[in-house]
């Protein structure tokens, strides 16, 4: 599946609206319960999501050299300090303000913003049992997997193929097994185990 830049760049409007939408109406014991990001809860995954939009790039290296050169210890220090300093509604606050934010990660052009926002959604709705993206918008992740990606997730697909059943997306060679692409993604980013192969 090919798209354009700007195509990819109204989902990711979309994609951020939706989300803020599905925010709006959440309780604060929603903002408190656990997400699919392990250690963090809901508000984490949020002040993650939207910590570009507040992030200065020598604010970001700073604390990129504090944690070692570790993202991920980085992200995981931001997350938590920003936690701590904004109240939830900041945190919606920032993420309505920003619907249209140019940001896109190091090296991920458009398509790693949408990656980022799709990923770390679901990270947020799948627990609460919220709605997930449109499919079709799932589907344009998908088609940016490659073995890099798989890797950062540590997963392996030695020998199997997932499928999906509501797109035209086949990732890996070997066994097929068949999924919605909403699990597809949820699988290959590591939130879930890979389904058993039964010969």
């Amino acid at each position: 599946m090919s798209s354009t830049d700007a195509e990819l760049t109204r989902h990711v409007h979309a994609e951020r609206e939706r989300l803020a939408e599905l925010l709006a109406g959440l309780p604060e014991e929603g903002w408190a319960a656990s997400s699919l990001c392990a250690g963090w809860r809901v508000r984490e995954v949020v002040a993650h999501i939207t910590a570009a939009f507040r992030t200065s790039m020598p604010r970001f290296v700073a604390g990129l050299v504090a944690a070692r050169f570790s993202f991920d210890r980085y992200a995981d220090r931001a997350a938590r300090g920003d936690t701590a300093r904004l109240s939830d509604p900041d945190l919606l606050a920032c993420l309505r303000a920003n619907i249209t934010h140019p940001w896109r990660p190091p090296g991920g052009g458009t398509a790693g913003a949408l990656s980022h926002d799709i990923i770390h959604g679901l990270d947020i709705t799948e627990p609460l049992g919220l709605p997930a993206p449109p499919v079709e918008r799932i589907a344009l992740v998908l088609a940016g997997t490659n073995p890099r990606s798989l890797a950062y997730f540590g997963v392996d697909l030695t020998g199997v193929q997932l499928r999906a059943t509501d797109a035209d997306v086949r990732i890996g060679a070997g066994e097929p097994v068949e999924l919605p692409a909403k699990d597809v993604l949820l699988t290959i980013t590591g939130r879930r185990p890979l389904p058993s192969v039964t010969t």
